[in-house]
């Protein structure tokens, strides 16, 4: 009889434990979903009248239009072409004195070497050769008399040292000219203003 009294007790006992545990994990699912529910709730925000989101919301430099829609591209204005009127009021003398010089120098060697390559061709054609003969018939008829020969007074030599003579001189000359000529254009241009100049950019 008291071993039944003992099994009757710890059968008890384990069913009251049972019960406990169970309750305690029905107690438990219940508030945790509870929790869930107060969770979702409270992440629901309330929607605008356009039912998207807020203008503060969207990041800076986000187009408000559709994503399928792009911004009409404005066609290029063309006016009248723009002009400018410039006035040339002086001109610096240095530097049309360096530039004459230059261009000056550029011009007498082109010249020595014209004259050397024109005298080189004319020879090699037999000009002077045929000129030679026709002033020698010319001048000493039929009795006959001292011929000239035209290579003695236009030989290579002298026409090239010629030539460059002439370029020395017109490099001075030219200088000159040039830079007295910017200095009277800015006399003239503070009495009476400079050169007007009209630009356009077609």
């Amino acid at each position: 009889m008291a071993r039944t009294a003992q099994g009757r007790d710890l059968a008890a006992r384990k069913a009251r434990a049972l019960r406990g545990t169970t309750a305690g994990l029905a107690s438990g699912s219940a508030a945790g979903a509870s929790a869930g529910r107060g969770g979702q709730q409270g992440d629901r925000r309330p929607s605008t009248s356009g039912g998207g989101a807020s203008a503060g919301d969207r990041p800076r430099g986000a187009d408000p239009r559709p994503s399928g829609q792009r911004p009409a591209s404005r066609p290029p204005r063309r006016g009248a072409p723009r002009r400018v009127r410039l006035t040339a009021q002086r001109i610096d003398p240095w530097s049309v004195l360096k530039i004459s010089f230059l261009v000056s120098v550029a011009l007498g060697i082109a010249g020595v070497v014209m004259v050397a390559v024109l005298w080189t061709v004319l020879s090699g054609m037999n000009v002077f050769a045929t000129i030679n003969e026709f002033l020698g018939q010319v001048t000493s008829g039929e009795t006959g008399g001292p011929s000239i020969n035209l290579e003695d007074y236009l030989g290579f030599t002298r026409v090239t040292a010629l030539a460059a003579v002439l370029g020395i001189l017109n490099v001075f000359l030219l200088t000159a000219l040039a830079t007295l000529t910017a200095f009277l254009y800015n006399i003239c241009a503070a009495l009476v203003g400079g050169a007007q100049l009209t630009l356009s950019d077609d």
